[in-house]
């Protein structure tokens, strides 16, 4: 919320619309916790293949 352009573009949408920063972050985290949810949900292979390339 404090660097990333994105995040602070979306908190900036947030608040206007009335949200408190509790709300703001409770939203963030639920979107952190689809995107982990959905890699973690990917075939094993896949997996494989991404951890690969970081070595």
């Amino acid at each position: 919320m404090r660097t990333h352009q994105a995040t602070l573009g979306y908190v900036r949408r947030r608040t206007a619309e009335g949200k408190s920063k509790l709300e703001i972050i409770r939203c963030l985290k639920r979107f952190v916790a689809c995107e982990i949810f959905s890699f973690l949900g990917r075939p094993a292979i896949a997996k494989h293949s991404v951890l690969a390339s970081l070595d």
